[in-house]
């Protein structure tokens, strides 16, 4: 028998006469990754003590004690000293187990009036709640990237495409404000999500609360939480805070994908109407002419593995009985791969969108192209000729096919052709047909036009303020 395994039975009380094989430690252990709760172990821990001693249940010798001791084991463990151990199975384990090598005795009174169920839901709840106060964040300086490039181009003209085809001519600054918006979403997911999982396991003990007469609105307060949950089966069998997390990691992730997956269509050869810093792009091994989009290419990719994520955990839960199950083990490491994941995302998404490259030049030559104004000149005709919007839509789709034979686009047709299709045409029609007199008329709240653009801008630079 190893000293390990000596220590972890003295530790569960003798319970067991020899250590666990190494394939039942193996799958037991979950050390490897829930180490990374270890700060939030030594903060839970701390206000554990420091209740315990304040209702009389610890000394104040013994409370202080293991409050110094606590901050030892944090600072070793962040200093890479700190002696890990699978044997001991998890950080909750390991951090106790040191904590009575470094003070001794009062070491094994912190566990006094809690369990491993409500301290790791605590540990997990801190770490989650860091991790969408980061997502919020990274989420708002992106944002404050997006309203930045709509500025600068409020005016430029680009095509809107529906189908991945010409549509209706739009502005850059109205297409960068749809992403603003979009992320705006999902910073305020994580923040409702935030204030839900805003309430305090601890004290739930194993599941049924305990007979100690602890201060379970100390605990919560000093760890910042709004208050403790209000019913310990819930508060040790809850992972809604993981799933509300995951869920909103991977709608950003979508999101991030979609704008990614732009950014690889209008860097390529055929568009031209971006183009990405040595930053964010790679040559090719073999073709010298090559820029390619490495870095939007991966994050498109990486959505994969916070869906995945996502999907796991629901998994995970769909089926366990109240309230606490060894299955919960399986909680974390999905969301810590998916908050990394998300993190890094976010950050390369606001760097490539902060050093992008427009060319105006592309893009107005490509809004003026396929015909985008047809729209236009179909609202003319109601508008000014008093047409059905049916009747209108069909004298421009005969004007359309005009252009199409000849080779040429709406507003290079002669006022002849024009007339030949409808009477009522006249030469005011051609001041409809530019793609610059088309965004600008698109007046309406949320529309492309120039004016509106900057009107959205102006309000999210004072939210982002």
């Amino acid at each position: 028998m190893t000293d390990d395994t000596k220590t972890s039975n003295a530790m569960w009380g003798g319970r067991f006469a020899a250590g666990p094989d190494a394939i039942m430690e193996a799958i037991n252990a979950s050390i490897s990754f829930d180490k990374r709760l270890y700060a939030q172990d030594v903060r839970g821990s701390r206000a554990h003590a420091a209740m315990l001693a304040a209702t009389g249940i610890l000394t104040n010798s013994d409370a202080e004690a293991i409050g110094e001791g606590l901050l030892t084991v944090l600072s070793e463990i962040e200093a890479g000293d700190f002696p890990f151990s699978t044997a001991l199975e998890d950080i909750h384990m390991n951090v106790e187990a040191r904590l009575k090598v470094l003070i001794g005795e009062p070491a094994g009174r912190l566990h006094t009036a809690r369990s491993r169920n409500d301290q790791v839901a605590t540990d997990f709840r801190l770490w989650v709640r860091d991790q969408a106060d980061a997502a919020i964040t990274s989420l708002t300086a992106l944002m404050k990237v997006l309203v930045a490039q709509a500025e600068k181009g409020a005016d430029w003209v680009m095509p809107g495409f529906t189908h991945l085809q010409t549509a209706q001519p739009v502005t850059w600054g109205h297409h960068m404000m749809a992403y603003v918006e979009m992320f705006a979403r999902d910073r305020s997911r994580f923040e409702d999500a935030r204030t839900r999982m805003n309430e305090c396991p601890l004290g739930s003990a194993a599941l049924a609360g305990t007979g100690f007469p602890i201060d379970r609105h100390m605990t919560a307060q000093a760890l910042g939480f709004d208050r403790p949950m209000a019913n310990s089966l819930d508060g040790v069998s809850d992972r809604d805070f993981a799933l509300e997390f995951l869920s909103s990691a991977a709608i950003c992730a979508v999101h991030l994908s979609r704008l990614a997956e732009e950014l690889v269509i209008w860097s390529s050869a055929q568009f031209r109407f971006v183009a990405m810093s040595d930053k964010w792009s790679t040559g090719s091994s073999i073709m010298p002419q090559k820029r390619n989009p490495d870095a939007a290419e991966l994050i498109r990719a990486k959505i994969g593995r916070v869906l995945g994520a996502a999907v796991a955990l629901f998994t995970v839960m769909k089926g366990l009985p109240l309230a606490y199950s060894k299955d919960m083990q399986e909680d974390k490491e999905q969301v810590f791969d998916a908050a990394d994941t998300l993190m890094l995302a976010l950050a390369a998404m606001t760097g490539m969108m902060s050093d992008l490259t427009v060319n105006t030049a592309k893009l107005e030559a490509a809004a003026s192209s396929g015909f985008s104004t047809a729209t236009d000149l179909a609202d003319w005709l109601v508008r000014e000729a008093g047409l059905p919007f049916r009747d209108a839509h069909h004298v421009t789709g005969a004007l359309v096919a005009l252009a199409e034979k000849k080779g040429c686009d709406l507003p290079d047709l002669s006022l002849e052709e024009l007339k030949a299709a409808h009477p009522a045409l006249t030469e005011a029609v051609y001041s409809v047909l530019g793609v610059h007199n088309s965004v600008a008329s698109r007046q309406s709240y949320g529309g492309t036009a120039p004016d509106q653009v900057r009107a959205q801008v102006a309000r999210w630079q004072g939210l982002l303020a």
